[in-house]
């Protein structure tokens, strides 16, 4: 059978359901939205625009949710495809509510339920025979629109062919990472993430450490975000926390588990104070104004209960875990030094692992579901079977048996048959430990990991440092930056000249992509920095013609090329997406020209592209280029960066021609998809364009708004000389309105502005400044 997921209904309009609406509009599907009362729902879709961080990708995606009442609107459900109940986490009021919903929903529409825990098969005792084949579980992480996990959890009556459609629909259409669990309290990520939070409490309390103690160690040092263990709770909420721990406690007939899932007294006593964490101003952690005016963080001591100012920690094991590379580096060093961090990592660590692997088969089928439930859910770099394998499952667990701690049987035979990882690779195949053998990770289709391919001999047609060629079949190349930081110098330049004249021999289309943690964050500012400070002018004007003429070849190129970048997209990033004949946008695409943060313009085409699409995109050759060019004026000069992936479409940066793919594991797949579409379609490359100009007249229009905001006091006057090159440079320079000019004549307008800027001494302190303190500095 095939499922049409068209329309959605969301009961419940609190902030996980509001959520959950938003998460769907993002993804284009009419939701409506139910609550006990229509004012409710109304509330909860007026607030979701001004929400931070925003569960919308654009404010106007509102538009797309319909609030009602359940009482008023059920009716309307026999309408809509899938149907999400996420009220109060009660049993009983679940229940009446999907006896509601049986009454009304269509023979062929899904109902889910999103739960942190309860048991689904319980919600669905008492309801029809073809409700309960359509009905589910699906536990969106909070919030739905950032967090990538999306665990989906069967009953024994669900028909696989609804919970195949559910996957692939959230996959793709949603942009989730997919773990199908099994019917057990909290599931799988919340099931061992709540587990580890209570083993580090114990730890804690027994080795007398503090709280800021702990989140220095259960933060990046072992592969986990800042937010370590406090934080976390504290944004979680320590109500909801107790409640999670609750359902196991509750449900498990374990003995020795439900005593783990015993929250401790400390916590429980916070909760009963209501310092509950971020939603009630104070938890672990408070904020309070210091003497100076400006916020201070404070940590709680949980023997006094008393706030104060923490000690950041040191010592030998956190020190190493900075110094070393990668999640797998750091955890390493961090269990490697003889100190009592290291200590505490390792009591945090062990009982983790172990858990994990006594709960395989219990609470989800594969180790490798387990792992990816942990990174995606909890945004941990590496899941425990992985962090098993980077330590040294041998070493690690004749370390555990020493310390008389039980090894689940199915571990011991493993190490018995002679396996020393739970993981395996071999010519860019990956393998996890399944049923006492190796079994093949299978990749969708629409997964390509450059990773893998490059580890297949031959796939990798050309390479540098800073870049690489690497073939991902069907006679396309992907062009993949991997500098520090994916920064653009000249090794990326070069290989972009390299692999154009290969590409334009040899292939079909080029992907432009990586797999960096982002796409790209700029051009090389140390080394201009450096240039400039040396007073190398012809240098750093040799950089900037080598950036720009890379554009071009790109640009030039006989055969497609789709560039398809993912989060931060800056400056010299955006400039290295704009040749292409479609941008393929991650919906976490944050894509902005900011080079005037740093006392600089845009100067690898970036301005010049601006212009050309304003001219190229008129809808006659009289039209009042005006409002566009100031409209793109204010966007460069205040260093806007698109919130989204489709809200670059509100900046400007985004073309009738491109696209947004919601899942970016999906962006490479797709970027070759449409670069093979152009190419079967007859691809030709765009002839070179005149650009019409706003001119000279145009420019004074720009400085005069320029001018106003100086006057206000809303900039400095860097900023203002700053924008007055920007001005010259986008109007296209002193020549009459409605002058006609070649694309090299504004790439040398925007390279002379460069220069000159760059032998500004407030732009090198602004430039000196962000790359020390990674923050811009306004002077």
């Amino acid at each position: 059978m095939a499922f049409t997921l068209s329309k959605a209904a969301v009961i419940g309009s609190g902030v996980m359901g509001s959520g959950i609406a938003a998460h769907l509009a993002n993804a284009g599907i009419p939701t409506l939205l139910l609550d006990v009362k229509r004012e409710y729902a109304v509330s909860a879709v007026a607030k979701l625009p001004k929400t931070n961080p925003a569960p919308l990708f654009r404010s106007a995606d509102a538009q797309l949710i319909v609030p009602g009442s359940i009482d008023d609107d059920l009716g309307k459900l026999a309408e809509v495809d899938w149907i999400i109940e996420v009220v109060t986490e009660k049993l009983d009021v679940k229940r009446r509510l999907l006896e509601r919903i049986d009454a009304v929903r269509g023979p062929r529409t899904i109902v889910s339920t999103n739960t942190s825990g309860i048991s689904v098969n319980a919600m669905s005792e008492g309801r029809s025979e073809g409700f309960r084949k359509h009905f589910l579980g699906t536990h969106f992480f909070n919030p739905p629109r950032y967090m990538k996990l999306l665990e989906i959890v069967p009953t024994p009556d669900t028909d696989p062919e609804v919970v195949a459609a559910m996957r692939a629909f959230c996959e793709r259409r949603l942009g989730k990472g997919v773990v199908v669990a099994k019917d057990t309290p909290n599931f799988v990520a919340n099931r061992i993430g709540t587990y580890g939070l209570l083993v580090t409490l114990r730890e804690m309390e027994k080795g007398g450490y503090t709280v800021d103690e702990v989140d220095a160690i259960t933060g990046p040092a072992m592969g986990r975000p800042k937010s370590a263990t406090f934080r976390t709770l504290d944004l979680v909420g320590l109500d909801t926390f107790v409640h999670v721990a609750g359902n196991v406690h509750g449900g498990t007939s374990d003995p020795a588990e439900r005593d783990v899932f015993d929250v401790p007294a400390p916590l429980r006593t916070l909760v009963e104070r209501g310092w509950l964490g971020e939603k009630s101003g104070q938890g672990f952690y408070k904020k309070i104004k210091g003497a100076d005016g400006k916020s201070v963080i404070q940590s709680l001591d949980l023997l006094t209960l008393e706030y104060g100012v923490g000690r950041k920690p040191a010592g030998a094991a956190i020190e190493a875990a900075k110094q070393a590379k990668g999640a797998r580096g750091k955890i390493k060093a961090l269990l490697g030094a003889n100190d009592r961090y290291s200590q505490l990592a390792w009591n945090i660590l062990a009982p983790v692992l172990l858990y994990a692997a006594d709960k395989l088969g219990d609470i989800a089928d594969t180790a490798l579901d387990i792992d990816n439930a942990m990174k995606w859910g909890f945004n941990w770099d590496l899941g425990p079977f992985e962090t098993w394998d980077a330590i040294g499952v041998r070493r690690s667990v004749e370390r555990m048996r020493g310390e008389g701690r039980a090894i689940p049987a199915w571990v011991e035979a493993w190490l018995a048959a002679g396996n020393e990882t739970f993981y395996a690779s071999d010519a860019g195949k990956r393998f996890y430990a399944s049923a006492g053998s190796y079994a093949e990770v299978e990749m969708p289709k629409e997964e390509i990991s450059l990773r893998a391919l490059k580890e297949r001999p031959g796939s990798v047609v050309l390479s540098n440092p800073g870049a690489s060629l690497v073939d991902i079949g069907d006679d396309i190349v992907c062009l993949e930056f991997h500098s520090p930081n994916n920064a653009i110098g000249g090794d990326i330049l070069t290989m972009i000249e390299r692999g154009v004249e290969e590409v334009r021999r040899n292939w079909r289309g080029l992907v432009v992509a990586n797999e960096g943690r982002n796409f790209c964050v700029g051009a090389n500012l140390m080394l201009l920095l450096m240039e400039a400070q040396d007073e190398e002018w012809d240098e750093v004007d040799r950089i900037i013609r080598m950036f720009q003429n890379a554009m071009m070849s790109l640009k030039a190129l006989e055969k497609p090329v789709v560039a398809a970048p993912h989060r931060m997209t800056l400056g010299g990033g955006v400039e290295a997406c704009m040749p292409a004949d479609i941008v393929l946008f991650s919906s976490e695409t944050y894509f902005g020209l900011v080079e005037t943060g740093v006392g600089l313009i845009p100067a690898g085409g970036g301005c010049k592209e601006m212009a050309l699409r304003i001219s190229a995109e008129a809808a006659s050759p009289e039209e009042d280029l005006q409002p566009a060019i100031n409209a793109a004026f204010e966007t460069i000069a205040l260093a806007k960066t698109s919130t989204s992936g489709p809200n670059a479409r509100d900046l400007g940066y985004m073309r009738a021609s491109d696209r947004v793919v919601m899942n970016v594991d999906h962006r490479i797949y797709e970027a070759k998809r449409l670069a093979l579409a152009l190419d079967e379609a007859g691809y030709a490359p765009k002839p070179r364009q005149r650009i019409r100009v706003v001119g000279r007249d145009g420019a004074a229009v720009l400085k005069m708004g320029a001018l106003q905001m100086r006057q206000g006091g809303y900039i400095s006057d860097h900023d203002l000389l700053i924008a007055k090159k920007l001005a010259h440079v986008l109007a296209g320079g002193d020549v009459p309105a409605g002058a006609l000019v070649a694309e090299q004549y504004l790439l040398d307008l925007e390279r002379e502005a460069f220069l000159s800027l760059t032998g500004e001494p407030k732009t090198q302190a602004r430039m000196q400044h962000i790359l020390a303190t990674g923050k811009p500095l306004r002077n």
